[in-house]
């Protein structure tokens, strides 16, 4: 099926031309859309802001640093420690909202890890961290 005149006469070819006219009707429709809606989305509401004086809050959390080895030892805060002397530490310290950073070896059980989480959870510490090294 081919598409051209309606003529009943001669040969008949097909329309070898595209219609662009509802293209260029489309695009200078789209165009005016563009050209009405930038203004409107870069136009500034002006507010008259009050102007306070304050300083930044330096408030720097809490950090507990647990260290756990392979033979079962405990290093809190760079200083050998006790199993007790850890619950201590952290009711003592569970009112600033702590974080906790534990670092355990490789080969250590995670019976004494499990220990440890326990304790802090007992303290009410929420908020506890593992730290790991990249691999390389």
């Amino acid at each position: 099926m081919s598409f051209g005149s309606f003529s009943e006469g001669g040969v008949t070819q097909p329309m070898a031309e595209i219609n662009t006219t509802p293209l260029v009707d489309v695009m200078l429709v789209l165009l005016v859309i563009f050209i009405i809606t930038i203004p409107v989305l870069h136009q500034a509401v002006p507010i008259d802001l009050p102007q306070v004086s304050s300083q930044k809050v330096e408030d720097k959390p809490v950090v507990i640093q647990l260290a756990l080895d392979t033979e079962g030892r405990y290093i809190l805060d760079g200083a050998p420690a006790h199993r007790a002397d850890l619950e201590a530490h952290f009711a003592a310290t569970a009112s600033r909202n702590p974080e906790l950073h534990l670092r355990a070896d490789r080969g250590t059980r995670y019976e004494k890890v499990a220990d440890i989480l326990a304790a802090a959870q007992k303290a009410g510490i929420s908020r506890i961290a593992f730290v790991t090294e990249p691999k390389g």
